[in-house]
């Protein structure tokens, strides 16, 4: 008999507390009743970097806030950007957004969101800033290594765990960015435009889910325009969809400096000017008193400050530090990051590495000593500790294996730039390395991104590994055919001189305090690779959509003319083969797709499809497997993907076991935006389910009627 495994996530089962009850609206409107004018607008803007006021003399504290999306940032200055150099502020480096997208894992964001969600609270901090997850639109965007993926569906599932397990402590939490924020260059300035059906169908279905499913109690306005308003007063945006449609009751907060105007901020949705008082605090009393500002208006974004403040803002704080880097904490990191480690390519079997049978392995390129928790610019995390991959490597073998150390490459910047790699190759430092790889038993070649690469506020100018990482990698592969290619990066790279060389190639990330561990574990076959990409590799930069139209990065304009066809969708329409698909990873396992049914073959709109599979590992290794589901309409009248994610699930299957897993996918879910009826329409028809390892890679074909 089967086993069977069903797709509902425990995540689900856990209730969000409500942000509005009739006993809290009561208590705020006795606390609005008395305040005066001036106390009400002082509560809307920052008092400080990190903070926002709330009413001493009604005992009602400041709001505390903190970045970042992968782990509490260090205590700055209260208007200061600079460290206090305190050492009681370390914390926990957690996975970034792509790594913790690459899991594919909904549970493990739920467990992940509660281990940032407790280290906010031993702080003090009452409102988290995350999770960030803005669409990759382009493989250059700076701030990928934040976000989650390129796809909505896979967003959403893993966001709504997130701040589920975040908000299950107490703590607020923020998502961000609302919305179209898919670039860093011209990020305060550029004017998105893009048509309202891939807004509705791509870079809005996460947030909404942010808000419907998991509660989100905070939303953070993005820094661009979107259809030459700014993100922070965009009636549509934030009055319209956000309050109105979604029914959002929380507070939206600007980010740091996102704020453009009083007036039309104030009426257009903002509710929270951050990061400067330039605005609000200043200029809104007059706007009120000369009647361009209704005092309702102010009133509701009191209301909506308290509706937070009672949730979050009354908490007593722990000891500090009593829940940082805890045993549980450092077990949620080393689950993320072992779980996220993409296996692409293992052509001759030479990984796992038998320890038993090494002598000596020599490990290769600055990124093995490289530490990712700070760097660049933006938000960071004062690690309590993180493990580098040389690291791991030696807490892993000791003193059985003889551990050789190259560098291979510097880390140097071209002169005069902050973020721009210095492409030169160092032949004298290439030649030491292939060198001493010749006579290894196995090479470690550890290269890619590093946090200056990858950087909030400017995006890469090409997909190229930097610092002539490519000249390493053949030199090295060709000295010792037993190389293996690890890069580590939080968004897509250019692999075609690595995936040419080598014969084994892994993708790490960002990956936390206990990335060493995690990959070392990787490398030896203690764990079983079960990472999955969260984005599609393209063999060329212009292989991506935004490069291939020309419209990256803009100047005074963004033009989204790909529309819906982001990611996987532009590849498989016009038939571009990527280096690697969205959805790949391989195992130690070979998993094999036996069967695919679903309950029946026709449906009607309310229904769901029920999709059972059976999967067996024939491998010798237990193996974790995510099963995708993909649907498309055959024929279609209108513009449609030709397959979009619909359904995943990640499940453990035993060496030499079958499991049955199931799948639901609603007809509704289905739907496309119809912009001249402002609606969505499930077309009727014939569509294809098909599921697999892959987007490229679909073991199982059929199709159902919709009627």
């Amino acid at each position: 008999m089967l086993a069977t495994v069903s797709c509902t996530s425990s995540f689900h089962k856990q209730n969000f507390i409500a942000l509005s009850s009739p006993e809290i609206e009561h208590k705020i409107d006795s606390i609005i009743s008395v305040l005066t004018l001036e106390e009400k607008i002082n509560m809307l803007c920052g008092n400080g970097l990190f903070s926002s006021p709330g009413i001493e003399r009604l005992g009602i504290r400041d709001l505390q806030y903190t970045d970042g999306p992968f782990g509490i940032r260090e205590e700055l200055g209260k208007r200061s950007w600079t460290p206090l150099g305190l050492t009681t502020d370390s914390a926990t480096f957690f996975p970034t957004g792509s790594a913790l997208a690459a899991t594919w894992n909904p549970d493990l964001a739920y467990t992940y969101g509660t281990g940032i969600g407790e280290e906010a609270i031993s702080r003090g901090k009452n409102v988290h800033l995350g999770p960030a997850i803005n669409i990759t639109r382009t493989p250059l965007n700076g701030r990928t290594f934040e976000y989650m993926s390129e796809d909505p569906f896979l967003n959403s599932r893993l966001a709504v765990a997130y701040i589920r397990g975040v908000q299950s402590t107490g703590t607020a939490s923020c998502v961000k960015h609302l919305a179209v924020n898919n670039q860093e260059s011209f990020r305060d300035s550029i004017d998105v435009q893009v048509d309202e059906r891939a807004l509705r169908e791509i870079y809005l279905p996460a947030f909404k889910a942010c808000v419907v499913e998991a509660g989100a109690y905070s939303v953070m306005s993005a820094y661009n325009r979107f259809r030459s308003q700014y993100c922070g007063e965009n009636d549509y945006l934030l009055n319209k969809i956000l309050k109105k449609e979604w029914h959002f009751n929380g507070m939206v907060i600007s980010d740091w400096g996102g704020t453009h105007s009083t007036v039309k901020a104030a009426l257009n949705g903002l509710d929270m000017e951050m990061g400067t008082n330039r605005y609000f605090t200043p200029n809104m009393l007059d706007s009120v008193k000369s009647g361009l500002i209704p005092e309702s208006v102010i009133n509701d974004k009191v209301r909506r400050i308290l509706r937070v403040y009672y949730f979050c803002g009354q908490k007593s704080v722990p000891d500090s530090n009593a829940i940082i880097t805890t045993p549980a904490h450092r077990k949620i990191v080393y689950e993320v990051a072992s779980q996220s480690i993409v296996l692409l390519k293992n052509k001759r079997n030479i990984l796992p590495l038998n320890a038993l049978k090494l002598r000596n392995i020599v490990v290769i390129g600055e990124n093995a000593l490289q530490k990712y928790s700070q760097g660049g610019f933006g938000a960071g995390v004062k690690a309590k500790y993180e493990v580098t991959p040389l690291d791991g490597l030696k807490n892993r073998l000791g003193n059985s294996v003889k551990i050789d150390y190259k560098a291979g490459y510097k880390s140097q910047f071209i002169a005069g730039s902050t973020f721009i790699p210095d492409n030169t190759p160092d032949f004298k430092l290439i030649y030491e390395a292939a060198q001493a790889a010749v006579k290894a038993d196995a090479v470690v070649l550890v290269v890619g991104n590093n946090r200056e690469v990858e950087t909030e506020s400017a995006d890469r100018t090409t997909l190229k590994l930097p610092f002539a990482q490519d000249e390493l990698i053949k030199a090295v592969c060709k000295a010792n055919p037993r190389t293996i290619v690890v890069v580590i990066a939080g968004a897509p790279v250019d692999l075609s001189v690595a995936d040419s060389s080598s014969n084994t190639l892994l993708f790490s990330w960002f990956n936390g305090s206990e990335a060493g561990n995690a990959l070392a574990d990787v490398l030896l076959g203690t764990v079983n690779p079960s990472g999955k990409l969260p984005f599609t590799i393209p063999v060329r930069l212009n292989d991506s959509p935004a490069h291939a139209l020309g419209t990256f990065p803009g100047k005074d304009k963004a033009v989204y003319s790909e529309s819906i066809l982001v990611g996987y969708r532009w590849f498989d329409k016009k038939n571009i083969s990527p280096e690697y698909p969205f959805g790949h990873g391989l195992s130690y396992s070979n998993f094999e797709y036996k069967s695919m049914t679903t309950n029946k073959d026709s449906y009607k709109e309310k229904d769901t499809i029920k999709i059972t599979l059976a999967i067996a590992n024939n491998g010798i290794r237990d193996g974790m497997e995510t099963a995708q589901i993909y649907t498309g309409e055959v024929n279609p009248v209108v513009l449609k993907a030709v397959k979009e994610l619909k359904g995943f699930k990640k499940i453990l299957v035993p060496a030499g076991k079958e499991v049955a897993v199931t799948i639901n996918i609603p007809v509704s879910s289905l739907a496309w935006f119809n912009e001249k009826q402002m609606d969505w329409n499930v077309s009727k028809g014939i569509y294809q389910i098909s599921a697999g390892s892959s987007s490229r890679d679909l073991r199982k074909v059929l199709t159902v009627h919709i009627k």
